[in-house]
């Protein structure tokens, strides 16, 4: 069709101008402008001070991205092994500066690929991980003592994580020097994505065992990413977001110092992950209120001392709940957006989804362009030649100041009401976030919330999904992955199998930490949906409330 011959449906003028009042989701008027009378209140060297200083609302370290920008990285993994170390490579090679592994659902259950209820989601969207050497060939020519790699998994954590242990191993890569991140966050499986294998308090427990084991043998590992990200997207505001997330975090904070850990020696090891959702400038201040509230939280409740210890370490960017199906190459534009709200909000790494996530796994053209759109930001666009460009805007520090106090009464809540684990237990938050994404969805289909290209905006014959070139999985995949694990099976030591098995009943049995015997296991070549049966027949299954 000739552009000519398009027709697109344009509102109405009147609607171009703003002329009504915006009120975020977390309850916070934004003013139609603002002047020094709304930062008159704020100590500069108190509630803001500079980057690298307490509260750190300015940014971590002193020099933030003038001296190294934020950290590259692309959610990537899919099919089996081999296809995704091709994949890393690739990103390697395109200036991707980090890995970040994403794992089948079979994988994050606790299921083995030849498990009947795995067959239709054996690398879908994620690698296939059945045993250790699935992990081998995933990082096979890629040095672990080079590279840092971001692992998104949580119920299974503490077996990925031994298994990246081996990997290190077998390459000569010592544990102590292995970097990355685990994510490792149960609570927040029960509270948005629903990939839980036991009952809350279980998993709280494994959790803990990882945070407890990297203290003693994995010192530069992340631990935990607590991820709040999660919960945006499945409804939660930006004020939630961040509440509800460092509630999960004093939660695992709390389980490990029970064991006699001081929170100096493990607080420089917990990250967090957030999410961009619409308004970039509600985003940066969030990060902003983030980090300020962080700070008091380590040095004042818990007591922190050293300053390291207040620091809030994040990755940012966004899953894809932003992207559409309809136009999508508008998401090029929003990725940019994303980008630009996680960068000036001071991210230590941005995720950035691929413009055509919302079909498939992205192609190696579009994993590119969401490399090349941070790559423009960081040496076209100027936006590392200052330290926090955005500080002293009277818009900036009022609304991050506002969002802190959201927080605190977010938090306040949450204690009031039995405190975190009991809400997810009654599925009182669960509730609450299903809620709010069901209104969200209501005011897009009313148009009160604008989606170009959905339902503002859109074109008549514009270019469909069938006319766009995607990502297309191996149909095979699943019958390759089930004959790989048979060979190694078939090949390894039954009697180490059933010995590393049998350690890990008895530990869980005892309430030990279980990584030793994880590891053990895994190097005997144990299956994960072996290792994860063992635990299932001692802490048993959980079910959601019902009602959610």
């Amino acid at each position: 069709m000739d552009r000519a011959e398009k027709k697109v449906q344009a509102a109405p003028e009147e609607d171009y101008t703003h002329t009504r009042e915006t009120v975020l989701d977390s309850g916070i008027r934004i003013k139609k402008l603002y002047t020094p009378q709304d930062t008159a209140r704020l100590s500069y060297e108190e509630q803001i001070g500079d980057p690298g200083k307490f509260p750190y609302v300015r940014g971590i370290y002193p020099d933030m991205y003038w001296k190294k920008p934020w950290t590259r990285r692309l959610y990537a993994g899919f099919g089996n092994a081999t296809e995704t170390n091709q994949r890393f490579k690739f990103l390697l090679e395109s200036g991707n500066t980090g890995l970040s592994m994403a794992l089948d659902l079979p994988t994050q259950m606790g299921l083995d690929s030849d498990d009947p209820l795995a067959a239709a989601d054996v690398g879908r969207v994620g690698v296939a991980i059945d045993t250790l050497k699935d992990m081998e060939e995933v990082f096979e020519g890629i040095d672990l003592g080079k590279i840092s790699t971001s692992f998104t998994i949580n119920a299974t954590a503490a077996i990925i994580l031994a298994m990246y242990v081996a990997v290190g191993e077998k390459q000569g890569v010592a544990s102590e020097k292995l970097r990355g991140t685990v994510q490792n966050d149960i609570l927040k499986e029960y509270l948005a994505r629903g990939q839980y294998i036991f009952p809350p308090k279980p998993s709280i427990k494994i959790a803990a065992d990882i945070i407890e084991y990297c203290i003693l043998h994995i010192p530069r590992f992340n631990s935990i990413s607590v991820a709040g990200s999660h919960m945006h997207e499945y409804g939660a505001t930006s004020v939630q977001q961040v509440a509800y997330t460092f509630c999960d975090a004093l939660a695992y904070i709390e389980e490990v110092m029970k064991r006699g850990y001081k929170i100096d020696q493990f607080a420089q090891n917990i990250s967090f992950l957030f999410c961009s959702r619409q308004n970039m400038f509600e985003d940066i201040c969030t990060y902003r209120a983030a980090r300020k509230r962080w700070a008091h939280l380590m040095k004042d409740q818990l007591q922190a001392k050293d300053p390291r210890s207040h620091i809030l370490r994040f990755a940012a960017g966004g899953g894809g709940l932003w992207m559409t199906k309809r136009q999508p190459l508008n998401n090029i534009a929003r990725a940019t957006i994303v980008a630009l709200a996680s960068a000036l909000g001071g991210a230590q790494s941005v995720l950035l989804a691929a413009y055509d996530e919302p079909f498939a796994i992205p192609t190696e053209e579009s994993a590119r362009i969401s490399l090349n759109v941070q790559n423009i930001l960081i040496h076209e666009a100027g936006l590392t030649d200052t330290i926090d460009p955005l500080g002293g805007s009277y818009f900036i520090e009022s609304l991050t100041d506002e969002i802190d106090k959201k927080i605190v009464e977010t938090m306040e809540w949450v204690k009031k009401n039995g405190g975190i684990v009991s809400l997810i237990e009654k599925g009182d938050i669960q509730k609450q976030l299903a809620n709010q994404a069901m209104q969200e969805e209501m005011r897009i289909q009313k148009g009160e919330s604008v989606l170009v290209g959905v339902n503002r905006f859109v074109v008549d014959g514009e270019k469909g999904e069938d006319e766009m070139t995607f990502h297309e999985p191996d149909p095979l995949t699943c019958q390759k992955q089930i004959e790989r694990l048979a060979k190694v099976k078939r090949e390894r030591n039954p009697q180490k199998v059933s010995a590393g098995l049998a350690e890990l009943k008895k530990a869980a049995l005892k309430g030990e930490n279980l990584m030793p015997p994880f590891i053990e296991a895994v190097r005997a070549y144990a299956t994960l949906g072996e290792m994860v049966q063992v635990l299932k027949e001692i802490y048993g299954t959980y079910r959601a409330p019902t009602g959610i």
